[in-house]
């Protein structure tokens, strides 16, 4: 599944309104939940990281608030890439994550990419499994003692960066030498 993705605005059902995005986090947060109970934790965490499109805030605080609501613990990378969500996963040992952008899309969409605890998309049968679960919208969330955390992180992106200068192939000195431009 490349994400849940849709327009912003209108009405409810029709694209990726604010109740629209409730529910499709309330959706995800459940089966992660779920899948992640099995491993003993405390409490579950995910990661959210987004692009820079006009909607992103917006979708971004109602995810966050939504994933909170359900008790989970929220790492919010801000504007990052979507590898660096995917590799957040794995470093911060995370349940999940999920990256907030439409790629390469126009400007008034906009999606939920969502990950597992490997960092990777979920499948085909998850996905339909957390859209199943959507349509149902049979949803519990947390009291207020129960609450998930909400925490902001900027160093992922840096962290990334420094794990592929790493890398065995990677030519750090040649690259430096040839002198490149970027624009």
């Amino acid at each position: 599944i490349s994400g849940i993705r849709g327009t912003i605005g209108g009405k409810p059902g029709d694209g990726l309104s604010p109740l629209d995005n409730v529910k499709f986090a309330s959706a995800y947060g459940s089966w992660i939940a779920s899948t992640s109970s099995a491993t003993g934790k405390e409490k579950v965490t995910v990661v959210i990281g987004r692009d820079a499109r006009l909607s992103g805030q917006m979708v971004n605080n109602i995810v966050c608030g939504t994933l909170v609501g359900l008790g989970i613990n929220v790492v919010d990378l801000g504007l990052s890439t979507t590898p660096t969500v995917e590799v957040a996963v794995t470093e911060l040992n995370a349940d999940g994550g999920i990256i907030l952008t439409a790629s390469h899309n126009p400007k008034q969409w906009n999606a939920l990419k969502l990950l597992n605890h490997k960092g990777e998309f979920i499948s085909d049968s998850e996905g339909k499994y957390i859209l199943e679960l959507a349509d149902k919208e049979d949803f519990t969330y947390s009291d207020v003692n129960q609450l998930g955390t909400y925490e902001q992180r900027d160093d992922l992106l840096q962290i990334h960066i420094d794990k592929v200068l790493q890398l065995p192939y990677v030519d750090v000195e040649a690259i430096k030498k040839a002198n490149f431009s970027v624009a």
